[in-house]
């Protein structure tokens, strides 16, 4: 149930001044907010990364210039793709348009700060042959409403908006790299594909000319069926892993055509030596680096949007306020409207408050705080996820970096078996089985080489992303 009371103020001077002193009595208390003051939430703040070692603690930067981090790759075909993918990438577009919502909502609401006006005109013309009374009227009206915002439930809907639209923002700059990030993995595991079977050419035409050697000392009586027929086996088993690498690639690049918003038939990526370039990394990583994240200055906005629902639910607790106004004149004729003798106007102040809703209005506020207690857990988990990710990333990157070195001497030992091994076939020592055997090894050295080499560009670019878009501190 709600009481409201109506002033209405006709053309006096004594009530003209007492409307007066109601609207300054309305703009001194505009200052009368009710919702609690915003503080950005306490996140763990580690020393330093436990996978790379001591940082420096510095103030929030996610709204610094990322710039093109995929550069730093060195690969031209890579930047000219992830530049193609900000404006075609349709989940980028989707964001985009979230966005332009997001800045509309805060117009919108910025807007129930002001007066509404309005103006109405009409015209009448009556008569007829069996009508008592003929003639025409005009009129002409303005009217206006305003509800001041004295409670400051109008500027915290305001604030709110504009914290969801810098949260869409936020939205916006990780779609960003989410999808530039996905197009640079799928682009070098395309091109560990293409080493791979390239490799696999390689040893399939290697594997051909054993094939060779061991028919003819079969026809020669110096070899055994058996040995020939594991020579067709291991090479129809290399044919057969090149067709399952042909097949991964076509869908790799399937997945950049979609990334880059074109249809899978309408793109082509031919295949091109791969450049197996891996960023060094810095020896210490700022806290900077990692608040430029934009899901957690995403997670932050939708925080201080949550506390500003708080002030708005709190300000049910307190009356409505409105001010209305009008004047209108009228005649039978068109210039009886601009006669002053013929002006109308009148002049109203309105207040409204609930004395019973069965705890509505403290279930409202109960569950705006529970929103914001919502919105903080949220946004604190972000932060943690943020620092395991780096945390991952740099001691993948490290394992890697290892890995790789003794990936390239496992294989350089097994290619000088496989060399030795087959010399000594050739020679009668060994059975076509051990061969077999090296060859298998070999090949799979050089694989595991290959990808060891992918798996370090792949954790570059992961590394990168749970950086917020790059190592750079400044814009």
């Amino acid at each position: 149930m709600t009481m409201p009371i109506v002033y209405a103020l006709l053309p006096s001077p004594r009530r003209t001044a007492g409307a007066a002193a109601c609207l300054l009595a309305i703009a001194m208390l505009g200052g009368c907010a009710v919702g609690p003051a915003y503080r950005v939430p306490d996140t763990p703040q580690p020393v330093a990364f436990k996978e790379a070692g001591p940082w420096m603690l510095a103030t929030p930067a996610d709204t610094l210039e990322r710039g093109p981090w995929w550069t730093l790759f060195g690969d031209p075909l890579l930047g000219e793709l992830a530049s193609s993918v900000e404006v075609s990438n349709q989940n980028v577009a989707a964001a985009v348009a979230s966005y332009a919502q997001a800045r509309a909502l805060v117009q919108q609401q910025r807007s129930s700060l002001f007066p509404t006006v309005s103006l109405n005109v009409s015209g009448d013309k009556s008569g007829g042959r069996g009508a008592a009374l003929s003639g025409q009227d005009y009129r002409l009206g303005i009217g206006g409403s305003w509800e001041p915002d004295i409670w400051g439930r109008l500027r915290a809907g305001v604030n709110g908006a504009n914290a969801n639209a810098q949260a869409s923002a936020a939205d916006l700059a990780a779609a960003r790299l989410s999808a530039q990030g996905e197009l640079a993995a799928n682009y070098f595991a395309l091109r560990q594909t293409d080493a791979q079977r390239e490799l696999l050419a390689q040893t399939i035409d290697g594997y051909k000319r054993v094939l060779q050697i061991t028919q003819n000392r079969f026809n020669a009586g110096i070899a055994a069926k058996s040995d020939v027929l594991q020579a067709q086996t291991q090479l129809a088993n290399a044919q057969s892993d090149d067709l399952s690498l042909a097949r991964q690639r076509a869908q790799l690049e399937h997945a950049i055509a979609i990334l880059l918003g074109k249809a899978p038939a309408d793109f082509t990526l031919a295949a091109a030596p791969w450049q197996v370039n891996v960023p060094d990394i810095p020896a210490g990583v700022p806290s900077a680096l990692l608040q430029r994240r934009p899901d957690i200055a995403a997670a932050e906005r939708r925080v201080a949007a949550a506390n500003e629902e708080i002030g708005i639910a709190r300000a049910a607790y307190y009356p409505n306020i409105g001010l209305t106004g009008s004047g209108a004149t009228g005649g039978s004729r068109v210039a009886d409207l601009f006669s002053v003798s013929n002006l109308v106007w009148s002049f109203g102040l309105s207040a409204a408050q609930t004395v019973f809703n069965a705890g509505a209005t403290r279930a409202g506020v109960a569950s705006a705080e529970a929103g914001q207690q919502l919105a903080t857990a949220r946004y604190r988990q972000t932060v943690l996820d943020a620092f395991g990710d780096v945390e991952d990333q740099l001691a993948a990157t490290r394992v890697l970096a290892q890995q790789t070195v003794l990936r390239r001497q496992a294989s350089d030992a097994a290619n000088q078996v496989e060399e030795q091994i087959l010399n000594r076939y050739k020679a009668g020592q060994v059975s076509y089985t051990e061969v077999v055997q090296a060859q298998a090894t070999a090949l799979s050295a050089r694989r595991a080489l290959v990808q060891v080499q992918a798996d370090r560009q792949a954790t570059a670019v992961a590394l990168i992303q749970s950086l917020g878009g790059g190592w750079q501190t400044t814009p």
